[in-house]
């Protein structure tokens, strides 16, 4: 089983009637032990219900249909990680986190019904082949994109190594559609991107897949290399980073500390229960460290963060993130796919959970909005994991009492500005493509050179940290 602690990722789920099977035998047994009545008469009326359905609906239903909904359900209402994953949905998750498929590489979006090309990515087919950003790709293969959600323009897009694909393309400043072939082949996603920022080693973490920590190190290796004897620190930034597997956001953080705690993971069963520790060896030969955060760092980003944070490695600085505290364990059911379930939750090493709560950065730094986004409110603000139907409470809140004062406190804490330490939701999650006008780089980058930084004003200390001083700045 393989823990994983994502963010965003959400799955219509669809499963086969072998899971009626099991619900048929889960019931025999416990009619033959006599364990567990009610657990039991439930079983019944769902049996019950599920021949009405069958037998009176108007019309005939889909029996797999019917099954796979009431699975998805099952788990969709214990949070809003937990979840069935189709076999193919599996394969694709599977896909995501191992960070290497065949396709044609390029990273895409969906405009006015085509995909549009964000980037080719170096030394891939789409790039070799002359995919440009901002092309439009109307056909594949010359069936039209029209129609097809994103997700299934990209499934067409991905296939077996070697085979090829004719691509459509509208292109500004061209009359006329331009037709690519492209072969695909293996495409490897980066999810650790830098580069120089004169005497500062700026480091862009956008996933946590099972080649993140690889990268880091060898990127990092790299930036020392180029920087030279003038290298003055690093600049890690985790803005807008979903998370993904546990035991990369462990591996980064072990990589910036020489010892002590990483995370500790508590569940319901002792099993579940584990603390991760440092090695000896801190790859930045001790520099200056900063981490920039926002509201869509989340889970492994947050893990991260927090351990740099508590051991004071690093200078946390930006907006506090999403907070999603929880681990998910992918089970595998076989043929039939797997389920996502929560199984535990994380805390950072000085104990502190940040379940729907996030981590409040040690400098807060609000990145200034374009005019276009000013006139939509909260555009530049991220829904948090307390906004989440059904989330897991967090369990440092010492009022937590009745489900109906729970409802109310989840509602209250939408509009929560983070100042009284409860359940929090919302963050700043803006982050400009230029790098001169991103405030919160920026800062870090003045920060790391030990320069100085923009006049701040003192915060409340917050109750989900341990209780340092932290600063506002002002855009």
């Amino acid at each position: 089983m393989r823990k994983t602690d994502f963010a965003f990722w959400t799955f219509l789920t669809m499963t086969g009637l072998a899971a009626a099977t099991t619900v048929l035998n889960v019931t025999q047994t416990l009619s033959a032990t006599g364990q567990n009545s009610e657990l039991y008469r439930q079983l019944d009326l769902f049996g019950d219900v599920l021949e009405r359905v069958r037998s009176d609906y108007v019309e005939k239903p889909d029996d797999t249909q019917l099954i796979e909904n009431a699975i998805n359900g099952m788990l969709a209402a214990l949070d809003p990680h937990s979840a069935y994953l189709s076999a193919k949905h599996f394969r694709d998750m599977q896909v995501q986190t191992r960070g290497e498929f065949g396709g044609l590489g390029i990273e895409v979006t969906m405009e006015n019904g085509v995909v549009k090309v964000v980037a080719p990515i170096d030394d891939t087919p789409a790039y070799k082949a002359g995919v440009q950003a901002n092309d439009l790709i109307t056909h594949l293969d010359n069936d039209q994109i029209v129609g097809l959600t994103l997700e299934q323009a990209v499934e067409k897009m991905r296939g077996p190594v070697n085979t090829p694909i004719t691509l459509t393309i509208v292109r500004k400043g061209r009359d006329e559609p331009i037709d690519l072939k492209v072969v695909r082949d293996v495409i490897r996603i980066n999810a650790v991107k830098s580069r120089a920022e004169g005497d500062v080693a700026y480091i862009k973490v956008t996933t946590f897949n099972e080649q993140t920590h690889a990268n880091l190190v060898k990127q990092i290796e790299t930036l020392k290399k180029q920087i030279g004897k003038d290298l003055k620190g690093f600049v890690i930034d985790l803005r807008n980073n979903p998370g993904g597997l546990l035991d990369q956001a462990i591996a980064v953080s072990d990589d910036f500390l020489d010892k002590g705690a990483i995370v500790l993971t508590k569940g319901r069963n002792n099993e579940e229960t584990q603390r991760s520790q440092a090695r000896p060896g801190d790859i930045t030969d001790g520099k200056k460290v900063a981490v920039l955060i926002n509201g869509g760092s989340a889970s492994a980003s947050e893990i991260v963060a927090g351990a740099l944070q508590d051991h004071k490695r690093a200078t946390v600085i930006g907006t506090r993130s999403f907070g999603k505290g929880s681990v998910q364990t992918i089970i595998p059911l076989g043929a039939n796919g797997a389920i996502r379930l929560t199984t535990a939750r994380y805390y950072t090493p000085s104990n502190r959970s940040i379940q729907a709560k996030g981590i409040d950065p040690d400098v807060i730094v609000e990145q200034e909005l374009p005019e276009e986004l000013k006139s939509k409110p909260s555009a530049d603000r991220t829904r948090g994991e307390a906004s989440l139907r059904g989330h897991l409470r967090n369990p440092d809140k010492k009022d937590a009492k009745a489900k109906d004062k729970d409802a109310k406190e989840n509602e209250a804490a939408k509009d929560n500005d983070g100042k009284d330490g409860k359940e929090q939701s919302g963050s700043s999650a803006y982050v400009p493509k230029e790098p001169e006008k991103d405030t919160q780089l920026q800062y870090a980058l003045r920060f790391v050179r030990g320069l100085p930084t923009e006049t701040a004003s003192p915060a409340q200390p917050s109750q989900a940290s341990d209780g340092q001083e932290k600063k506002t700045v002002p855009n």
